[in-house]
């Protein structure tokens, strides 16, 4: 899998990961949160974006991005729980390699394309159970921007 940083450009998830470390090594005594978030885009293909962001709290952030495109139509709900299982697949093998380089504590979040208002609502409570039942924090609209914000911004 490639990642694209703004900021380093093409990575592969090894490359990626001791960025992030290296990030959070400049500052020690920073508090940080490890964010992951996917959206999707339809049209003539489905674009999806999982975005990976390391969050200085109060000190900025640093993030990279990963694009899948699939022919392959889907519904609306399919899409979120395909988002939801992508950004779990990539959080999960982040965990782990944080469990192996001594940052189990890290505060992992995954950010979900839905929200309140719009059709996604009535998804709320399975895709946050899913993250949730995974051992990571959710958040929904208006606090996930690293879906609806970050990751969007990549899908058009």
């Amino acid at each position: 899998m490639e990642f694209i940083s703004p900021t380093r450009g093409r990575l592969d998830f090894q490359a990626m990961f001791q960025d992030i470390v290296a990030y959070m090594q400049e500052d020690p005594d920073a508090h940080y949160n490890l964010i992951v978030g996917t959206d999707s885009q339809f049209g003539n293909e489905t674009c999806f974006v999982t975005a990976v962001i390391i969050h200085r709290l109060g000190k900025g952030a640093r993030y990279y991005y990963t694009r899948q495109r699939e022919r392959v139509g889907r519904s609306l709900r399919q899409r979120i729980f395909y988002e939801t299982s992508r950004s779990l697949s990539l959080a999960g093998q982040l965990a782990e390699a944080l469990a192996q380089n001594g940052h189990a504590d890290l505060n992992v979040q995954i950010h979900l394309d839905v929200g309140e208002n719009g059709q996604t609502r009535d998804l709320i409570r399975e895709v946050v159970g899913m993250v949730v039942g995974s051992g990571f924090d959710a958040r929904i609209k208006p606090d996930s921007f690293g879906a609806s914000s970050v990751a969007d911004r990549h899908t058009k």
